[in-house]
């Protein structure tokens, strides 16, 4: 199954075990809270991880995201109750309503077709209001991090609430011209074998840079970690913080 840890109700659970709070939700939470009582839109939004603690800090919180699974196991979550969840896309999502958009856990990459980026990018434009603030993360392609997607470097033992535990580790199978192709692999201790494949663009901090331009944004600052590290001396990552131009265009 495609992106099966957030579709299948068995590997969201999986999902949420493995990915804890971290360094990452420390980062955007503080951004979005320079913005008291912000309006924020968390695309892509998953089981709602920041999106709850964002409302629980007094914002106003909209989670989007295309899965049922996961929007079904966020709204069950203590606080879930506060957020907005949507199922969809940016396309559904209202003109001048937002005064922050966060990406987080590197959403931007999935969106691997430079078209589909770029409608993302506008819509994004479009829902928020002038000045804006977008902020996201993609992981660095200098970094290389799909070099240890394998069987041995990737694998990891995850422990369930229920006490259960889940051989996980990913592999890769294709990669060219910075699309990503791979696949998670799940053992469960009662023997059920789950696999979810998906697909990554890595893009350079120039294309990310031109892509966020042509949309009508103004990039302010791109980090290479979570504690503000110069590209190429954090995280692997691209950290990018961005505001809509006072005369962005209207797409």
């Amino acid at each position: 199954m495609r992106h099966a840890e957030f579709r299948h109700h068995r590997l969201v659970q999986v999902y949420d075990a493995e990915c804890r709070w971290g360094p990452d939700d420390d980062f955007f939470q503080t951004v979005v809270d320079e913005t008291p009582a912000a309006r924020v839109l968390d695309l892509g939004c998953g089981t709602g991880r920041l999106t709850i603690a964002l409302a629980a800090a007094g914002h106003t919180v909209t989670g989007v995201d295309p899965a049922e699974a996961s929007l079904a196991a966020a709204r069950a979550k203590p606080g879930g109750e506060r957020v907005t969840w949507l199922a969809g896309t940016s396309t559904l999502l209202p003109e001048r309503a937002f005064d922050v958009a966060v990406l987080t856990s590197h959403v931007a990459q999935f969106f691997v077709d430079d078209a589909e980026l770029a409608r993302t990018l506008a819509d994004l434009a479009r829902a928020l209001v002038p000045g804006g603030r977008l902020v996201f993360d993609a992981r660095d392609p200098a970094d290389r991090r799909w070099e240890l997607w394998n069987p041995v470097d990737s694998h990891r033992l995850v422990t369930l609430p229920d006490g259960g535990e889940v051989h996980a580790w990913t592999e890769v199978t294709g990669v060219r011209d910075g699309v990503v192709d791979f696949t998670h692999h799940y053992h469960f201790d009662d023997g059920e074998e789950l696999l979810s494949s998906a697909t990554v663009r890595f893009r350079t901090e120039a294309e990310l840079r031109t892509s966020l331009t042509r949309a009508g944004f103004i990039v302010d600052r791109v980090h290479g970690g979570w504690h503000g590290e110069p590209v190429g001396h954090g995280d692997g990552e691209f950290v990018v913080l961005a505001r809509v131009g006072t005369l962005a265009p209207v797409f």
